[in-house]
């Protein structure tokens, strides 16, 4: 695997290459697909499918889909299968008996998989217990294809410099990210003034802000665009997802608030775009489709032929734009509030807003209340004066903890206030 030797980003952010180091292609490069059977791990898999000279599966983890798992680790004969629920490793032994894939089920199995000797590994498994896995490949210097936002929301300034200390390449697997990171290779750091970050407006882009507040799991669920899990449809309904990939990109490319902007682009077919000091603004175009960053971070350094449509622009007609609403979705002004604040409060934004999503799902909250209660739970952590840098995972896991509690103990108030 090639390790990026071009960088622009200073000391800290070097794990992020975005000169297009050419390296000679070895014969199999071996991955591993942490969240193989989730959204993007399905995506991954599908790309692999489609060239499989070209690599070789060494690990694949599930949450506790064990069916699927096993059926994915017998069709790419992985080396390696890890079930994060560990009352099912004896289901998953079953499932995989008479093969030569080994299994571990819990937390460190998860972990085990992401240190095994693959050379590129897919970090898709969601939510806080994506952290320590993804560190641990970072931490043998692997080429990390990063799709798990909490990595860089909870953890961003540790998260990016064990990577830098440890020589891993870090990939931004996000199409957003991913954009932003094939624009960025047109100029130096020194000429940059703002990356822009597309958003599609999700379903309530025209809608009241009163009719947001009332809508439904059922409205909220029908993405114009994109096909998603749940959890980060919901985000884009409230555009709380574009918050949180502000605040990533912030950390990934070493950018300040103001120099990340956010624009609404109803047809997503521009993911991102950086403007520069001669004031040329590069942008990545494509169709909606998760396999084109994903395809880009897996053949990185070179590109693989991928099975996405052709981007017909003449049949699409015409692009449009619109400058984000912030009544509409306060979501995204709190995510420049919590980034401008630091020292956690980026990790507090996320954790709230993981329960209010469960809140809403649940019918305890309405719609708008999602935005409430994570700006509740953000202004009780400030005024609580619990702003330590954090150092570590384990500090990240903690005020995450904290957050989700405190974030619970607010959801009475926050669904009286709805009624």
């Amino acid at each position: 695997m090639a390790s990026a030797a071009v960088l622009w980003f200073g000391e800290a952010m070097s794990a992020v290459p975005l000169r297009n180091n050419k390296a000679a292609a070895s014969a199999a490069r071996s991955v591993t697909v942490l969240g193989a059977t989730g959204s993007i791990g399905d995506s991954t898999m599908d790309l692999l499918r489609g060239a499989r000279d070209r690599y070789r599966v060494e690990a694949l983890t599930a949450n506790s889909n064990v069916e699927a798992l096993a059926k994915l680790a017998r069709e790419f004969g992985a080396r390696f299968a890890a079930i994060a629920d560990p009352a099912r490793l004896g289901e998953l032994k079953d499932a995989l008996a008479g093969t030569r894939t080994e299994c571990g089920a819990g937390e460190s199995a998860i972990i085990e998989a992401a240190a095994r000797p693959a050379d590129w590994v897919m970090a898709a498994v969601s939510g806080a217990a994506g952290l320590k896995p993804a560190l641990a490949a970072v931490d043998r210097g692997a080429a990390v294809a990063l799709a798990n936002k909490e990595c860089l929301v909870c953890a961003g300034d540790f998260f990016m410099q064990r990577a830098a200390k440890a020589g891993a390449c870090i990939l931004p697997a996000d199409s957003e990210h991913n954009a932003l990171f094939q624009a960025l290779s047109s100029g130096n750091r020194e000429e940059l003034m703002r990356v822009i970050i597309t958003a599609s407006g999700g379903p309530f882009r025209t809608w009241a802000p009163a009719d947001i507040e009332q809508a439904t799991l059922e409205q909220a669920l029908k993405h114009p665009n994109w096909s998603m899990g749940r959890k980060i449809t919901i985000d884009s309904a409230s555009m709380m997802n574009k918050g949180l990939e502000v605040i990533e990109a912030s950390y990934l490319f070493a950018l300040t608030p103001d120099e990340i902007d956010v624009l609404v682009h109803p047809q997503s077919i521009i993911h991102g775009m950086v403007e520069f000091s001669d004031r040329s603004v590069v942008a990545q175009l494509g169709t909606p489709d998760m396999r084109i960053p994903i395809a880009h971070c897996l053949g990185w350094p070179d590109r693989i032929v991928g099975p996405s449509a052709k981007l017909d622009l003449a049949k699409i007609g015409q692009l449009t734009f619109e400058a984000p609403d912030f009544e509409r979705f306060p979501a995204l002004r709190l995510a420049y509030e919590a980034l401008r604040t630091g020292r956690g409060a980026t990790t507090v934004y996320n954790a709230a807003n993981e329960i209010a999503v469960s809140a809403f799902v649940a019918g305890q909250i309405r719609f708008g209340g999602i935005a409430r209660l994570v700006e509740a739970t953000l202004n009780d952590w400030i005024r609580g004066g619990n702003r330590s840098p954090l150092t570590s995972a384990d500090d990240a896991i903690s005020v995450d903890h904290v957050a989700r509690n405190k974030a619970a103990s607010l959801l009475p108030q926050i669904a009286l206030k709805a009624s």
